[in-house]
């Protein structure tokens, strides 16, 4: 009766994110097209960081109650599912076009942050000093953001969204994240019961279900929006998002308290900075992430999932 219950509640959570990811997408679009702010600017920040608003929960929770494989597992295994599983899908269902930006800047500078986490971690803990680094990093971040937005007012949106009021925007948007966040709390805690009343790790928990959980915004938004063609929130979610939860929750998580980083994910960090080079280079020579991309990335995720099953 626990599990059927853990189930219904699962499906509960996905209507939810279904819904919220499609209202959420339209205000974000909205307020993009009346304030002329570029999409991608739209998807590197609000969209990206409403989205990894339940890494953030989950996280800071779990660092507070000491699950430390729940912490960091969670946002590793989060940025790898982004890229090779969501990327790869919404890639699968319609080629996505990349901002030039996205191939120059954001995609290597997701990339180092990756290589920094590790090298921070490789002494056992991730502690209040590195926090503070990954914190200073994320202004710089935000910085460049606020210059790249304040350099390019110029952006294309669609009809719809230009069609939409301000205030509609602003309550569609609001609504979705509710419900996007609402859902995926409700999918993350049904989906780490069924895994716990199965018997399987902490660590291979915090990598697979918590992180496919809280990437479940992500994995909505990003196929809808590369659906309704705003290519720019599609990608730039998942690599905002990348950034986000290294530099602002893990940098937030171990201010709180010291989070330990275990060894074995040393080989989940390398796993995460092979993804994001593999993003890079599906995209560095077509300006595009083509179906043949979305293949390569599912495939590479499966290939990750067999190994890390086989060392739970």
């Amino acid at each position: 009766m626990g599990i059927l219950l853990q189930v219904l509640l699962l499906a509960v959570g996905f209507v939810m994110l279904v819904k919220g990811s499609d209202w959420f997408v339209d205000g974000s679009s909205g307020i993009a097209a009346k304030f002329g702010i570029p999409q991608l600017v739209i998807g590197l920040t609000i969209v990206a960081m409403g989205t990894s608003a339940p890494e953030a929960a989950v996280s800071i929770s779990a660092a507070f109650k000491g699950n430390a494989d729940i912490t960091i597992g969670n946002i590793v295994g989060s940025n790898i599912l982004n890229i090779l599983i969501i990327l790869g899908l919404s890639s699968v269902i319609v080629p996505i076009a990349v901002a030039k930006s996205t191939i120059k800047v954001e995609t290597p500078f997701m990339i180092a942050i990756t290589v920094i986490m590790l090298i921070l971690g490789l002494d056992g803990v991730v502690s209040l000093v590195d926090g503070i680094i990954l914190i200073a990093l994320f202004v710089v971040y935000l910085a460049y953001l606020f210059r790249m937005a304040k350099k390019d007012k110029n952006t294309e949106n669609d009809e719809a969204a230009n069609n939409m009021s301000v205030s509609k925007a602003i309550i569609f948007a609001i609504i979705g994240l509710v419900l996007i966040v609402g859902g995926s709390n409700v999918t993350v805690d049904a989906a780490t019961k069924i895994a716990q009343a199965l018997g399987v790790s902490e660590r291979f928990i915090g990598l697979t279900i918590v992180a496919l959980g809280t990437s479940l915004p992500e994995l909505f938004t990003s196929v809808t929006a590369a659906r309704k063609g705003n290519a720019d929130i599609a990608i730039g979610n998942i690599v905002g998002s990348n950034i986000f939860n290294i530099l602002f929750v893990v940098g937030i998580s171990s201010i709180v308290i010291p989070v330990p980083f275990a060894a074995n994910f040393i080989f989940d960090s390398i796993i995460a900075i092979a993804a994001g080079v593999l993003l890079l280079l599906c995209c560095i020579w077509t300006k595009q992430l083509k179906r043949w991309a979305g293949i390569t990335m599912l495939l590479s995720y499966a290939a990750y999932f067999v190994v890390l099953l086989n060392n739970q």
